[in-house]
């Protein structure tokens, strides 16, 4: 019904989204879940999850994402494809348009999530969760005793390789430039690490792999000379940034420089009362599943409550 208003619509389908979903759901508010360009968000491109409470011997990204579906499935939550490509936080109820239908909510979630940068070579893609990684945090267990390359010359880049120095043997820095962006502190730590080395001047022109063995190496290519090398390697981690999904809200709702949308202290109330947000378009910094589905329970609590109070 075009003139239905929706008690809580939540946009994004990740970790975040989905326990907004299983919250507001129980709480008899029958979200509708708006799932965005990328069902599922980034899960769906991991291959083993170690690190989510509750699995004991791991489980499939995807088949963890469809596992959460079926739960708030369950409690009552409505499902729709496609993306929101206009908000009005503007008006109230708030109207957002999604394939040229206006939807209207008296409360909205958005848990719309980050992307990472990648190199945006077909085998990162092809490699992708079969030892290309964008999380070392997430990915770096698996390569206990082996070699790694990091891609990356900001803070990221200095402490996923720093992390990884926990488990591999040898973590391999590639930087376009001659020298690091990273902070005079994490450069110190990551130099005096005797695991970590640089490549200085390099870019990756095609990782060297099947799914089935595992990445074995890179083609470097160095920016100065133009010369081709290969390098043996069991890992790339790409560590060049994130982009919050939140272009979309420009104008509208107060961001920080990069675009991580900003949420009053210990809450998830964004500057417009009744827009919540919560996971990796907010957080900068810890970016894991299991604190996206927390900051996703804390905006459907905050959003039922606000709902309760408003209706007094």
């Amino acid at each position: 019904m075009a003139d239905e208003i929706n008690k809580v619509v939540i946009l994004g389908s990740g970790p975040a989204g989905l326990t907004a979903a299983l919250y507001t759901a129980r709480a008899n508010l029958s979200p509708l879940l708006i799932e965005g360009y990328e069902p599922g968000g980034q899960l769906t491109i991991t291959t083993e999850v170690e690190n989510y409470p509750g699995f004991e011997h791991g489980i499939q990204g995807p088949e963890m994402m469809e596992v959460f579906r079926r739960q708030v499935t369950r409690f009552g939550t409505r499902f729709l494809s496609g993306a929101v490509t206009e908000v009005r936080f503007g008006k109230r109820p708030f109207e957002l348009i999604a394939d040229s239908k206006v939807i209207k909510a008296e409360a909205v979630i958005i848990a719309t999530g980050a992307t990472a940068k990648l190199l945006g070579i077909e085998s990162e893609k092809r490699l992708m969760g079969y030892g290309v990684s964008a999380c070392a945090t997430c990915d770096g267990a698996f390569f206990k005793e082996k070699e790694a390359i990091v891609v990356g010359g900001g803070d990221t880049a200095m402490e996923e390789a720093i992390f990884l120095t926990r488990f591999v043997t040898k973590a391999s820095v590639v930087h376009r430039r001659d020298a690091l962006r990273a902070s005079k502190i994490m450069q110190d730590r990551a130099r005096r690490n005797p695991k970590i080395s640089f490549i200085w001047d390099s870019t990756i022109e095609e990782i060297l792999g099947e799914q089935k063995q595992g990445v074995s190496g890179v083609k470097l290519k160095n920016l100065k000379t133009g010369k081709i090398t290969e390098m043996k390697t069991d890992a790339v981690f790409v560590a060049i940034g994130h982009n919050p999904n939140s272009a979309l809200f420009k104008g509208q709702l107060e961001m920080d420089e990069i675009g991580y949308l900003k949420v009053k202290a210990g809450s998830t109330y964004t500057n417009v009362n009744g827009v919540f947000a919560a996971g990796d378009v907010v957080d900068s910094v810890y970016r894991q599943a299991v604190t996206a589905a927390g900051t996703g329970c804390m905006a459907a609590i905050d959003a039922e409550r606000w709902l309760e109070a408003k209706g007094d």
